[in-house]
C-alpha cells in the first residue's frame, strides 16, 4: 500500500515538472524558434559524412570534375570552379601558378561534416544548384599577353553557357525574377581560382561582356590601381600590366563603375604608398577605401555596413586577393603584409554580404611553396570561397520588374 502511494506521488510530481517546464518554455520562446533544428527536413539531415574526402582526385570540395573548356564543353552549370595559373605578373614571390592546386588541396575537408553553413543557415553543395569543378584554363607561362587573352577566353566561354537551373521567382511575392545582367540573360557564377591578381583584368573583361561596367568588392592589402610609370615604371607596354595596375587598366578601360553614386570599395588596405597622389588616383579609379586598422575602431559590424552602403543593390564583382588576412594566418602569398584581419574577421565580412547579387568572385595570389605544412592559407583561401559560394547560393541573380 505504501509502495503504490510512493508510485503515485512519483507520477503527480513528473507531470507537474514537465507540464511547468513545458510552460515556461513555450512563454520565453521566441515565435520563430526551433528547438531541434537538425530534426527539421533538410537536405542531407542524417545522410552519412566523413566518408574518405583524402581519396581520390581533388577537385574544389569533391565537386564533380567537368571538362568544361574540353569535351564536355556543353555541359550546363550554375556555379563554376576555375583554375588560372598565372603569376608572371607579380612583383616580389612568384608561385601562384600552384595555387589553384593548392585551394584545391585545401578544400577537402569542406563537406567533411556534410558542408552546412550554420551562420549562413544553408547549404550551398545541396541549395538545388549545379555546382562543378572545371580545372583549369589552359595558360602559357611564356607569354603573357597570350596568357590574358587565354584567360578572357576561358572566362567568357563559360560565363556564357546557359545555366543548369532556371531562375525561379521571388521567394517574397512569388513573381518571376528577370536577369540582372546588362544584356537580358541568366548567365551562371563562375568562381576564378588564382594566379597572381593580374588575372582580374582579363576576368572583368569578360564580366563587361555580360553585365557592362559592375562594381567591384576588392579585399586586398595593396590598392592595385597604381599608374603603371609608377608602380614599375612601365618599360614596355606588356610590363605597364601586372599585379598592382589590373585596376588602372579596368578603370581605363570602362570595366567598373565609377561615378557618384555608384562606386567600388578596396577592404583590408595597409600598403605604404609612393605619396598622397596613389590616393588621388585611387579616387579617380572609382574606389573607396577601407583602412585595415579601421576593424580596431568600427569592427566588423561597421566593415559590412560601408561596403554594403558602397555597393547597394547592384551587380558586383568580387576580388579577394589572400594577402587581406595577416600573414600569421596565411603566410603563403606574392606581397605579405603585417597588421591585416584574421581569417575568422574576413569570414564574419563575407557574410555580411549575404543578399548582394554577386555576379562572379575570384581568389588570388595564394602560392602554396610558402605555406606550413599545415597547410593555413590553402585551408583559409577555401573557407573563404565557402562563405562566397554560401551567399551566392542563397540570392539568385534577378530581381522583380516593377509594374
Amino acid at each position: 500500500m505504501q509502495l503504490t502511494s510512493a508510485f503515485t506521488l512519483l507520477a503527480t510530481l513528473v507531470s507537474v515538472v514537465v507540464a511547468h517546464e513545458g510552460h515556461d518554455h513555450d512563454m520565453q520562446m521566441p515565435l520563430d524558434y526551433v528547438k531541434f533544428p537538425y530534426q527539421a527536413a533538410y537536405p542531407g539531415d542524417n545522410e552519412v559524412t566523413a566518408d574518405s574526402i583524402f581519396s581520390g582526385i581533388t577537385t574544389f570540395a569533391k565537386l564533380p570534375w567537368v571538362k568544361c573548356l574540353g569535351k564536355e564543353r556543353t555541359e550546363a552549370f550554375d556555379i563554376a570552379f576555375i583554375g588560372a595559373p598565372f603569376d608572371t605578373g607579380t612583383s616580389y614571390r612568384p608561385g601562384a601558378r600552384f595555387g589553384p592546386a593548392g585551394i584545391r588541396a585545401g578544400s577537402r575537408r569542406l563537406t567533411l561534416y556534410g558542408g552546412y553553413n550554420v551562420p549562413l543557415a544553408v547549404n550551398p553543395f545541396m541549395a538545388g544548384l549545379k555546382l562543378v569543378d572545371c580545372g583549369d584554363i589552359p595558360v602559357t607561362p611564356y607569354d603573357n599577353k597570350y596568357a590574358i587573352q587565354q584567360i578572357e577566353d576561358g572566362h567568357k566561354e563559360l560565363l556564357h553557357r546557359p545555366t543548369f537551373s532556371p531562375l525561379g521567382n521571388d521567394t517574397l511575392t512569388g513573381k518571376p525574377l528577370v536577369p540582372i545582367s546588362a544584356d537580358g540573360k541568366h548567365h551562371p557564377r563562375i568562381i576564378t581560382l588564382g594566379g597572381d591578381h593580374t588575372i582580374v583584368l582579363p576576368l572583368l573583361r569578360s564580366i563587361h561582356s555580360a553585365y557592362g561596367a559592375i562594381s567591384v568588392i576588392h579585399f586586398d592589402s595593396h590598392l592595385d590601381t597604381w599608374k603603371p610609370e609608377v608602380f614599375g615604371g612601365a618599360p614596355s607596354q606588356q610590363a605597364a600590366i601586372n599585379h598592382g595596375t589590373y585596376f588602372y587598366w579596368a578603370s581605363q578601360e570602362g570595366l567598373i563603375s565609377n561615378g557618384s553614386s555608384i562606386a567600388s570599395i578596396h577592404g583590408a588596405i595597409r600598403t605604404t604608398l609612393s605619396g598622397p597622389a596613389d590616393y588621388a588616383n585611387d579616387d579617380a579609379s572609382g574606389f573607396q577605401r577601407i583602412e585595415a586598422r579601421e576593424i580596431d575602431t568600427i569592427g566588423t559590424a561597421g566593415i559590412i555596413k560601408k561596403i554594403r552602403e558602397t555597393v547597394g543593390d547592384r551587380p558586383v564583382y568580387l576580388s579577394i586577393d589572400i594577402d587581406s588576412i595577416d600573414p600569421a594566418f596565411a603566410p603563403a602569398t606574392g606581397t605579405p603584409e603585417t597588421g591585416g584581419w584574421s581569417t575568422r574577421e574576413l569570414r564574419t565580412i563575407l557574410r555580411g554580404l549575404d543578399g548582394l547579387h554577386i555576379v562572379s568572385a575570384d581568389i588570388v595570389e595564394v602560392a602554396p611553396a610558402y605555406d606550413t605544412n599545415a597547410e593555413l592559407t590553402t585551408m583559409a583561401a577555401a573557407d573563404v570561397l565557402y562563405e562566397v559560394v554560401s551567399v551566392m547560393a542563397k540570392t539568385p541573380l534577378g530581381k522583380i520588374i516593377v509594374d
